[in-house]
């Protein structure tokens, strides 16, 4: 919400609207929710929490809170920027935080009208335990979470999908916070979660897996993270970060190995429900082939 002070330039900027995606943050959701207090709409997208996530979202007054089924990030933002009421859209998970920097370079970027690009792309200082992981393949993290809402789209991707945006999508100079792990068997959980859905997808898509992805994927996973990506210099909490990485790794390909033996004997795979609605997906194609207005 807009300071009673503001200038003339700030009142005439183009308004923004925060979109949270939750499930289950009722560690987090207040602390989001307070980072954007400064935008001019927060719509809370919230996929059946069964903790006090709702009444906490519901309880915040300027929040508008709905509920929808998950079918994944990318189906789940997707759906969600349809419902804004701007042009202009700033997308968080319930564990991250717009911190003042963001918030302030963001409103400078929107002072004197529209920015130069319809999207831009933010960084974020993950969190493990309390502490900031520097490396661990994590120092390069970066998403696209502000932008025009018909200038980007999510892939038909059930898990890990990255934004296609028309046109480039600059780096801004200050970070989000992103607050991944404060529990370990909680994230052990979401691993486990998430390699299911990977190797959803990767059925769906004709893949295969034998020894190479089972094995050499999940090797690679840690080596890559835990030497090259220099998780060694993250300490203890890198080296348990990087194996469970190699650990999500090896449940995706080994799940995929044995829907395809099971398959063969007749029995077909335990897949999550995806969202085939082509309303969900609408645009996708004319962004990516650069085709769209």
């Amino acid at each position: 919400m807009r300071d009673v002070g503001e200038t003339s330039a700030d009142a005439q900027r183009p308004p923004i609207s925060a979109l949270v995606t939750t499930f289950n943050e009722e560690r987090h959701i207040a602390d989001c929710l307070a980072s954007l207090d400064w935008c001019d709409e927060v719509l809370v997208v919230d996929s059946f929490s069964t903790d006090r996530t709702p009444e906490i979202a519901r309880a915040c007054a300027r929040a508008r809170f709905v509920q929808r089924t998950y079918y994944g990030s990318a189906s789940q933002k997707n759906w969600a920027m349809d419902q804004t009421r701007n042009d202009w859209v700033l997308i968080l998970d319930a564990d991250e935080r717009c911190t003042p920097q963001l918030r302030q370079e963001i409103e400078n970027m929107f002072r004197h009208g529209e920015p130069v690009h319809d999207a831009y792309t933010i960084k974020r200082r993950v969190y493990f335990l309390g502490r900031v992981i520097r490396f661990s393949g994590w120092q390069h993290d970066r998403v696209v979470r502000l932008l025009r809402r018909d200038a980007g789209r999510y892939p038909n991707r059930r898990v890990h999908a990255d934004m296609s945006t028309r046109g480039p999508a600059p780096v801004l100079k200050n970070s989000m916070e992103h607050f991944m792990v404060d529990d370990l068997l909680a994230y052990s959980r979401r691993i486990q979660r998430y390699s299911w859905w990977g190797a959803a997808q990767a059925w769906r898509e004709g893949r295969r897996s034998g020894p190479a992805e089972v094995l050499g994927r999940s090797l690679w996973r840690f080596l890559r993270t835990y030497g090259l990506q220099l998780g060694v210099f993250d300490g203890m909490r890198g080296l348990v970060f990087c194996l469970l990485q190699a650990y999500g790794t090896y449940l995706k390909w080994s799940y995929v190995w044995s829907w395809h033996v099971n398959h063969k004997r007749g029995i077909e795979p335990p897949l999550p429900s995806f969202d085939d609605s082509k309303n969900t997906w609408r645009g996708l194609t004319e962004i990516e082939t650069g085709t769209g207005s």
